[in-house]
């Protein structure tokens, strides 16, 4: 699963290239994952990092950071933080690359829908259903309640008037 959140491919789409004489499913992406794993535990600098990799050294960090994603989504102490995080991710990247018109809204539904059919394959491997976790599934996170709160804070300063515009007067 490292693989293919590392490389952007959906469970399904990975597994279904295991086995057949892919090579870059079977081994050179496997590969790239057992690297960035080992550099990670022993501390690689750059340099011994884009060799192993072979590739140039500008590259690097990038592929650490895309690392330490991918092994954040899969490592998720539960298959509901595995799709939150995962969701999440996919709503920064698009945040990042602009979301101002409808292709870029198309783009991150399709992103979002990858993401749900990697929680099937994950809940499929552990025989359970979806609907097994749907309560869980609705909860609000500490972030969702911070911020519900922060809005009905703002709210009631604009309806109530902010505390401090009163002794400005």
């Amino acid at each position: 699963m490292l693989a293919a959140e590392l490389y952007g491919y959906s469970y399904a789409h990975y597994e279904a290239h295991l086995g057949i004489g892919h090579i870059r499913f079977d081994r050179l992406m496997p590969q790239d994952v057992d690297i960035l794993e080992r550099a990670e535990r022993e501390g690689w600098d750059a340099s011994r990092i884009a060799r192993a990799l072979e590739m140039p050294e500008d590259k690097v960090e990038r592929w650490r950071r895309s690392y330490q994603r991918a092994k954040e989504i899969v490592d998720a102490p539960t298959l509901v933080e595995f799709f939150r995080r995962g969701v999440r991710h996919s709503i920064e990247v698009a945040l990042r690359e602009g979301l101002g018109d409808k292709a870029s809204i198309e783009r991150l539904v399709t992103q979002v829908c990858y993401r749900v059919a990697d929680l099937a394959f994950r809940l499929d491997m552990a025989g359970e259903r979806l609907s097994d976790y749907s309560e869980e599934l609705r909860e609000e996170t500490e972030y969702d309640l911070e911020q519900v709160r922060e809005e009905i804070r703002r709210a009631l300063e604009q309806e109530l008037g902010h505390p401090r515009d009163e002794e400005k007067s």
